[in-house]
């Protein structure tokens, strides 16, 4: 859930900041990777103390927002260079042949930049996957992630279970990898 709040939130950041094109887009852009700039332990904090007035403490929502909005910087950045090598000509012609803006970015920009989208998301969901620190502050007994019963099996009972499943996560992390180098490494079109 979280990977589908940064990609739609990433998404229409990069889009928004490359149609407008503007001076003050850079700043947005930069704002928008202050999550992956600022430690983990101060965003954590900062976001016990902002959940605790919102009640999302111990919610699995609360995780989602967090985890999606430490996601998005990672969106915007492959979707920012996707739209970097896109042809501008390509939507002054769908525009031209009668195509709405809804229809001109279904049809003719999302397609272009479906690699970055994909990559993006691929990093949110690998980043959103291997965060415990964020999880440790803002979540109960009750909310438990993958990191958070692997960091629990370690430190209360050294279960060679939590070992092994730690194995396969860095197994399953290598292969989202691999396949975001293998999305990479398509030619275009095809």
């Amino acid at each position: 859930a979280s990977t589908v709040l940064a990609v739609a939130a990433g998404t229409g950041c990069a889009i928004g900041c490359w149609r407008i094109s503007r001076r003050s887009t850079e700043l947005i852009r930069a704002l928008m990777l202050l999550p992956i700039i600022i430690p983990s332990i101060v965003y954590a904090i900062g976001l016990y103390r902002y959940f605790a007035r919102l009640d999302l403490l111990d919610s699995f929502a609360g995780v989602i927002i967090a985890h999606g909005v430490t996601g998005i910087p990672y969106v915007v950045i492959t979707v920012s260079t996707a739209l970097a090598a896109f042809d501008p000509r390509l939507e002054q012609a769908a525009r031209g042949m009668g195509a709405s803006l809804g229809q001109t970015l279904r049809w003719v920009i999302l397609p272009r930049i479906a690699p970055g989208i994909v990559s993006g998301a691929i990093f949110a969901f690998i980043h959103s996957w291997d965060e415990l620190v964020i999880v440790l502050f803002i979540a109960s007994r009750d909310v438990f992630t993958l990191p958070r019963r692997i960091w629990d099996g370690i430190n209360e009972n050294l279960d060679p279970a939590m070992a092994a499943v730690a194995v396969l996560l860095i197994l399953f992390t290598l292969l989202l990898l691999l396949a975001d180098r293998a999305l990479r490494r398509r030619p275009e079109g095809g």
